[in-house]
């Protein structure tokens, strides 16, 4: 069962003291068997139409994807779930269970668009093994939260789709989160996504808030893309007058 994986939207590993999270995650599509598609984490509600038009970019509609696979149940993976009317939508069934139980307002919880998940009838439960989809398998990887899964896709080229339970190269090489509910728990957590990665050479690894990785000659952590983002702002009393500015890499204070 062969699974090629592309990268929709690419994870950035960043944050804002006046703006909190940013909230920009890795979504990625997949091709696989028998003419499946599968997205992979949806993206926070602000990513609609950037969405829409990558996956127009390499041909596929929302309406063709035929089964959506959630990690984690925070705002910035889950909330477009239902832009994929068709498909089965696969999320970790004890973090759906712990996610209804949070009080109204709570913090990275969208409340509504959970509760309307656990109410659809295209809604499927995991646990750790099987997804039910030929060619992936999940396991949990807790810590970021509570039932948080990694998806593990079988092709040509493994892929590992890990989303929080380490968000950027930092996270992998030193096993210290910087938003975890349990330290120590989610240590294990990165300590087992290290070791699975590195069980079969050349497998890619997709983490929540960061470029597309794989295992470098050294056996470190290295980018197999470059980062690309950049913000545009009007300051002034026109519309023509864009300011932009470039956050791809390091180099700011």
């Amino acid at each position: 069962m062969s699974w090629s994986v592309e990268t929709l939207i690419q994870g950035y590993p960043g944050k804002s003291k006046q703006q909190g999270g940013l909230g920009f995650s890795t979504v990625a599509l997949a091709r696989g068997p028998e003419g499946r598609i599968a997205v992979l984490d949806t993206g926070r509600s602000g990513a609609r139409r950037l969405i829409l038009d990558k996956l127009k970019a390499v041909g596929v509609a929302a309406d063709a994807v035929t089964d959506v696979l959630v990690t984690h149940l925070h705002y910035d993976h889950v909330e477009n779930w239902s832009m994929f009317r068709k498909a089965l939508i696969h999320v970790p069934g004890a973090e759906l269970d712990y996610a209804l139980r949070q009080p109204e307002g709570a913090p990275l919880w969208p409340e509504f668009c959970i509760r309307a998940l656990a109410e659809s009838p295209r809604m499927r439960r995991l646990v750790e093994g099987d997804t039910g989809v030929p060619g992936i398998t999940c396991f949990e990887a807790p810590g970021h939260s509570p039932h948080h899964l990694v998806f593990v896709l079988e092709g040509a080229v493994r892929t590992i789709f890990s989303a929080d339970v380490a968000k950027n190269r930092a996270e992998l090489a030193t096993g210290v989160a910087d938003m975890t509910m349990d330290p120590v728990v989610h240590r294990a957590s990165i300590a087992r996504l290290n070791a699975v990665w590195r069980e079969r050479p050349g497998t890619v690894l997709l983490p929540g808030h960061d470029v597309a990785l794989r295992i470098g000659a050294d056996g470190r952590p290295e980018a197999m893309e470059k980062r690309v983002l950049d913000i545009q702002a009007w300051f002034g009393a026109s519309l023509d007058e864009v300011t932009k500015f470039d956050v791809t890499e390091t180099g700011a204070t």
